[in-house]
């Protein structure tokens, strides 16, 4: 009830793709769940339960509220969640009190950690990011003697869970050089910092696309975000990966149906404009059916006239503009479609698929930004 749109999660996805992720890394490797972005639009809530059950102990996000919903949906489980990103200072103590690991990247987060560690007589855990040549956030090596010296005199405060950073670009081969210099500079950071006490925490730096791509960058962890979801980072990868494994066959499955019902039904003369504007002319009597989903839903309005729809095993064109709450598609070639029937606007229905790649070719969005912009109240449902 009370829902236009529902979006439906695969139980036995997620563990396929889990399964590759662990059989593809090396020996020893910790895979962290990237769940930033409600789990790439799968939903935090949703997604990490089944996570956890099939092997996952390790969760990253990107704000402390995002790991605040982690903890919240794994309340009395073992499991670390790290924060890569924004963490304000004053949330410092709640993260601190509920061993929350969070990146610091830069002299005020650290003092203040080690400020609201001695306040409470307990250990920040921290993972050290470094500045390789992404250029974002990460301590530059000219600011590195300070921050070696401050976590020295504060390792009773202090437990350094991670040294860090993110290689930029891996997803394309013509970044080639620039994921070598940043090797390197991690490389020459590890020879800094072999004689510090902390020298044994994980070292981590590859994301789906580096952890594919140059398995040498694998190291103690990886951080998958888009794979575990089922999609390949980028077309590129996903042929890099099937030329070195001498295969064509595609090992991920993708878990996220989204689905909703046809609203209503009608029949348009010949020559008559469908929906806002004139951006749609019917050139015959046409039957047309209404679809309660439109741009507020994440349905972009750059698909008017050309997103595709399946209805009772079939494809069919969006026609005219993509409305804030509706949309409208030719259904003439079908006229037994009636109200009710089931939409999938993301999935498979019959021997049909529509996939997320398939919106990037006329929307112009990339696999994660039309997922992450999947609103957060549509109902998720997990299916085996």
């Amino acid at each position: 009830m009370f829902q236009t749109s529902y979006i439906e999660l695969s139980e036995s996805a997620v563990k396929n793709n889990i399964d590759f992720i662990h059989n593809f890394i090396g020996e020893g490797v910790t895979f962290s769940s990237v769940v930033k972005g409600n789990a790439y639009g799968h939903g935090i809530a949703n997604y990490c339960p089944i996570a956890y059950k099939y092997g996952v102990r390790h969760f990253s996000v990107f704000s402390a509220q995002e790991a605040f919903n982690v903890s919240a949906t794994l309340p009395n489980h073992e499991q670390a969640v790290m924060i890569m990103g924004q963490i304000e200072n004053e949330e410092l103590e709640w993260a601190i009190e509920h061993n929350i690991e969070f990146y610091v990247f830069e002299i005020d987060r650290l003092e203040h950690a080690i400020a609201v560690a001695k306040k409470m007589n307990k250990k920040a855990l921290i993972h050290v990011e470094l500045e390789t040549g992404m250029n974002r956030t990460g301590f530059p090596q000219k600011g590195l003697p300070e921050v070696l010296k401050s976590i020295e005199n504060n390792l009773q405060y202090l437990e350094v869970k991670g040294i860090c950073t993110h290689l930029a670009g891996a997803e394309s081969i013509a970044n080639y050089k620039r994921i070598k210099d940043q090797l390197n500079r991690f490389k020459r950071y590890q020879l800094k910092l072999k004689d510090t006490p902390w020298n044994t925490a994980k070292k981590h730096i590859s994301s789906s696309s580096a952890t594919l791509r140059y398995t040498n960058s694998q190291l103690d962890m990886v951080r998958i975000g888009i794979l575990q979801f089922g999609f390949f980072p980028t077309e590129e990868i996903f042929v890099h990966y099937c030329a070195k494994k001498k295969t064509s066959i595609d090992p991920m499955q993708r878990i996220l149906s989204w689905k909703a019902r046809v609203m209503d039904t009608k029949t348009v003369k010949a020559g008559e404009f469908i929906g806002y504007g004139t951006s749609y002319l019917t050139n015959q009597t046409s039957k047309i059916a209404l679809i309660p989903i439109g741009y507020s839903f994440g349905y972009s309005r750059s698909l008017s006239n050309q997103g595709k729809v399946l209805i009772n095993g079939g494809r069919f064109d969006v026609v005219g503009t993509v409305n804030m709450s509706m949309l409208a598609v030719d259904i003439t070639s079908d006229p037994s479609i009636k109200k009710g029937d089931e939409v999938v606007l993301i999935g498979s229905q019959g021997e049909q698929e529509l996939s997320v790649s398939s919106f990037s070719d006329f929307s112009q969005l990339i696999n994660y930004e039309l997922l992450t912009r999947l609103p957060q109240d549509i109902p998720r449902i997990i299916t085996k």
